[in-house]
């Protein structure tokens, strides 16, 4: 809103009066819809388009990376094989940590591979017999309760935690509280994109994302609810609507 005590600190994305394009307003798959302009980004010349509808959720990861501030030389385990989780293995990988991603589905974990992941795991106990003393990051990208809960265990001492997945609201993880304080390990959250949707853009643009490999499949507009009311096919990353076919 631009006027609120959040928005006036520079944290746009705590804004209370926020309203979110596709859920309190009109989205993308309306015929028409009124967008507030400020809100609008100008994608760089040339990007392809179906490129340019990664730029919100690399945004996204954009600043859950931010905050986790993976470094050269450090070990990064991103939870969860999805958009978030492929996106935020590359931007890890490009910040010079060594990656791991943990996922059940092995096509992911091959793609994963391709991507700049140094090393894959399905389960919580392959990942600790590959990194007995854990990573200095963690950066669960699932949302579910088991990632959530497992993400500190996976983390070494004096590590960092980073929740980028989304639960749903009233939903309840177990977290020793002891553990954290006695291993100092610093459990942080990560909520949309503040600022971060022009650098998202730009570096799609430049190729310093690989992108094409996360487009599992393109559909019409009519088969758009389908899609989103069925769980995603294996090892689909992220399925795209074309409203003109």
């Amino acid at each position: 809103c631009g006027d609120c005590p959040e928005c006036r600190r520079g944290r746009v994305n705590l804004c209370a009066n926020n309203v979110a394009t596709g859920l309190g307003r009109d989205g993308g798959f309306a015929e028409y819809c009124a967008f507030p302009a400020h809100k609008a980004h100008v994608l760089p010349a040339g990007l392809h388009p179906l490129h340019g509808a990664f730029a919100e959720p690399l945004a996204c990861t954009l600043h859950g990376l931010d905050i986790g501030a993976p470094k050269a030389g450090e070990r990064v385990i991103v939870l969860g094989g999805g958009v978030i989780g492929m996106l935020a293995l590359q931007l890890a990988a490009l910040a010079g940590a060594e990656v791991m991603l943990v996922t059940r589905q092995a096509d992911k974990r091959a793609l994963a591979l391709s991507l700049g992941a140094h090393a894959t795991a399905a389960t919580e106990a392959e990942a600790r017999d590959l990194w007995p003393k854990g990573a200095d990051l963690t950066i669960e990208c699932a949302g579910v309760v088991e990632t959530v809960e497992m993400a500190p265990r996976l983390t070494r001492s004096g590590g960092r935690v980073v929740i980028l997945g989304v639960l749903a609201a009233g939903q309840k993880v177990q977290i020793e509280p002891f553990d954290l304080l006695f291993r100092e390990v610093q459990f942080l959250s990560s909520f949309i994109n503040p600022f971060t949707q022009d650098r998202a853009a730009a570096m799609i643009a430049a190729g310093t994302i690989q992108i094409a490999p996360l487009i599992s499949r393109t559909m019409p507009l009519e088969q758009a609810a389908d899609a989103i009311m069925n769980p995603p096919r294996s090892g689909e990353i992220r399925a795209l609507v074309l409203p003109h076919g």
